[in-house]
């Protein structure tokens, strides 16, 4: 079973930049594509919007439209270690952030078996 552990989280203002971090621990072996979606305040689970995610061995990056141009995703398979490089942060980019393995490259969360804990990013105006 693959673990996963975010980080990096915190509050910025309008046009700031972060870089989360996860981690993976365990049979990474069967991964083939860590994603990263998002939870907005009120939102459920079933809610959670895709980022974008990268394959596992290849590292190719495959973005969300409403990120695309401002976040960068990248992985270090040395570390085990896939980031989220967000800049021109925008309020409406406040949410709970979660990072994700699973067997496909997928948009859906649902094809993700894996999750981490979730880290909380805050865009103020």
């Amino acid at each position: 079973q693959v673990q996963l552990v975010e980080s990096g989280g915190g509050l910025v203002q309008t046009g700031g930049s972060l870089r989360l971090s996860c981690v993976l621990s365990r049979r990474t072996a069967n991964v083939y594509a860590v994603g990263w979606f998002r939870q907005a305040p009120g939102k459920e689970r079933e809610d959670r919007e895709f980022v974008g995610t990268i394959t596992w061995s290849g590292g190719v990056p495959y973005y969300a439209d409403s990120v695309n141009g401002r976040h960068t995703i990248s992985r270090d398979k040395a570390t085990n270690t896939a980031y989220l490089q967000m800049n021109s942060l925008k309020p409406e980019d406040t949410a709970v952030y979660y990072c994700a393995a699973g067997a496909s490259a997928s948009w859906d969360y649902a094809q993700y078996d894996y999750w981490g804990q979730g880290t909380q990013v805050t865009v103020s105006s």
